[in-house]
């Protein structure tokens, strides 16, 4: 006759493999974030000059006259923006989706800095709008279940949050989820 429940040593090596493996995502993540303040200083080795030379090809700045201050500003959109993007893919509560629109906000945000000299309409709020009119409704509609649930069931808030929490089990599961 065979034992079908898997034996204890068994459990043990595959949670110490899970453990091991969200340590070094975990590691490689705290190193990232703390990363960030030099990220940001890297506009200090910009050359204050219109047109600046690189191994990618040479850049020339339009509408701030050197590319110091180009760069000094994307690195203050493109570091935060870093930063949302972590949070977004760590994060695992119900109401993840709402970082959407900062994420979308900043990438706007770089894209008027690289298309600065090209008139861009003025009411830049009417590019958000898309990201708002999925992410608002379907936030207030998750949170309308939970608390339709919390009144339903005896259940408390966290509890109903675990329901909620989304876990795939790799990066790719996590970015397929979304489309």
């Amino acid at each position: 006759m065979e034992n079908k429940q898997p034996k204890l040593k068994d459990l043990q090596s595959k949670y110490l493999q899970t453990d091991k493996k969200s340590l070094v995502i975990g590691s490689v993540i705290a190193t990232l974030i703390a990363m960030t303040p030099y990220l940001f200083t890297l506009y200090d080795s910009v050359p204050a000059t219109k047109s600046w030379d690189t191994f990618f090809g040479t850049y020339t700045s339009g509408f701030f006259q050197n590319a110091n201050t180009a760069m000094w500003i994307i690195t203050s959109k493109a570091v935060p923006l870093f930063l949302i993007f972590i949070w977004f893919f760590t994060n695992r509560h119900w109401w993840y989706h709402a970082l959407l629109v900062p994420i979308a906000m900043y990438i706007y945000q770089i894209f008027g800095v690289f298309y600065d000299d090209v008139y861009m309409d003025k009411f830049q709020f009417i590019y958000m709008f898309p990201v708002m009119a999925i992410v608002i409704p379907s936030i207030y509609l998750i949170r309308a279940r939970i608390f339709n649930r919390i009144n339903e069931v005896s259940k408390s808030l966290e509890e109903l949050e675990d329901e909620f929490k989304v876990s795939p089990k790799n990066f790719w599961d996590k970015i397929k989820q979304y489309f």
